[in-house]
């Protein structure tokens, strides 16, 4: 056995969608792609591999989250480890650290502030020295709004010279519903964020993933708008929470392109009018979760495959303040944007990562700050998102 024989490990294959990740990658047929399915129940790994038809061309590592020797050795043998199993404040923390120390390339879909925060504070050196480049949130969020706004600034820096101070996330379109690993992931940095002050400040603050910069005050995004710049109302975005975070580390890991003072929020579209005010105000009654802490789904519930197969999003990335310039990139799915089209995303960073020739190093890094246009591309020639400008 060599030491890298293994070039994407799917690690929690055998859940909601890891199991969407492993039929994708599984599905493309590539015979240079070596791939492992990882998580704890090996009857149920070779069961994923019966489905997807890939028995004698996958291997199959039992390794349980809290088996920490288990673990060194899945990240020994892999190029790239995608971390499916979640809520990842609970199942998470040894896999990172594993990954860390093999210097073993790692993505996931995480969207638990409090958690990331405490792996950049740990891991974020000796990543840089082992060269395991860590990149969390590969899915809906933040895929979508990170490359949309790395995507706008690059196109306004070629076209005018300089970046957007200002950037509004506006949510224009979406049908998906939740699955019951999101519910359990909301559910637990909800409470986390309860009983600890230190974990509320992080989930609260947009600057909460940039330990040490803390730019301007940024709109807080909570309440309906009325936008007169965009001719809308817009309501509160559930994925706000993590995504602005996102987007302002990007912005810190880069070394500031868009400025010191660059602000950022994401809401959600609602219309112009009286129509568009109430539906802007029943969304933001709902509260932060959206009403999804009252869902009764469990961890391996989520939409059924027709379902996934008819959703869809839009998010535009609308720039302003450069010199009186404007423009506008809108990132677009046409499959539900947590699951279709999530599997995917997350599938074509790993394979970025292994196949790019990416500049970052080793550290802790945004999809937006370690990939950037590298997978801007990719994505947009897998025909996974689609990538609309006007600058």
């Amino acid at each position: 056995m060599s030491a890298r024989d293994i070039d994407i490990t799917i690690y929690g294959a055998t859940g909601f969608t890891g199991s969407l990740v492993a039929e994708y990658l599984a599905g493309m047929n590539d015979p240079d792609l070596r791939l492992a399915f990882g998580g704890r129940n090996g009857d149920k790994l070779r069961a994923v591999a019966e489905a997807n038809d890939c028995v004698d061309r996958v291997t199959l590592i039992e390794a349980d989250a809290t088996d920490r020797p288990a673990l060194d050795k899945l990240a020994a043998r892999s190029k790239v480890v995608i971390a499916m199993a979640g809520p990842y404040a609970q199942y998470g923390s040894q896999l990172v650290g594993a990954c860390v120390e093999a210097g073993t390339d790692y993505v996931d879909l995480c969207g638990e502030p409090q958690w990331m925060r405490e792996m950049i504070e740990k891991h974020q050196a000796r990543a840089e020295e082992t060269g395991a480049r860590i990149v969390f949130s590969c899915g809906f969020d933040s895929i979508p709004s990170d490359l949309g706004v790395v995507h706008l600034q690059t196109l306004a820096q070629e076209k005018f010279g300089g970046a957007f101070p200002r950037v509004k996330g506006r949510v224009e379109r979406i049908q998906g519903g939740p699955s019951g690993g999101t519910v359990a992931s909301l559910i637990g940095s909800t409470k986390a964020a309860a009983a600890d002050p230190a974990v509320r400040d992080v989930m609260i603050s947009p600057f909460g993933l940039t330990p040490g910069f803390q730019g301007p005050k940024q709109p807080h995004g909570q309440a309906p708008v009325e936008d007169e710049d965009l001719g809308t109302w817009a309501a509160p975005f559930v994925m706000a929470v993590i995504n602005v975070k996102n987007v302002h580390r990007t912005n810190v890991l880069a070394g500031l392109p868009w400025g010191e003072g660059f602000v950022y929020d994401e809401m959600m579209v609602t219309g112009p009018g009286e129509k568009g005010a109430q539906m802007a105000k029943q969304i933001a009654s709902m509260g932060p979760g959206g009403g999804m802490g009252e869902s009764k789904l469990k961890p391996g519930d989520g939409p059924s495959k027709e379902e996934r197969e008819n959703g869809f999003f839009t998010i535009a990335l609308h720039g302003s303040g450069l010199d009186g310039h404007t423009g506008v990139v809108r990132v677009s799915g046409d499959k539900d944007p947590g699951y279709g089209c999530t599997s995917m995303m997350i599938s074509q960073a790993a394979l970025c990562l292994l196949r790019d020739g990416t500049e970052a190093r080793g550290g802790i890094w945004t999809p937006g700050a370690a990939m950037g246009e590298t997978v801007v591309k990719r994505l947009s020639d897998a025909g996974v998102l689609t990538f609309e400008a006007k600058v």
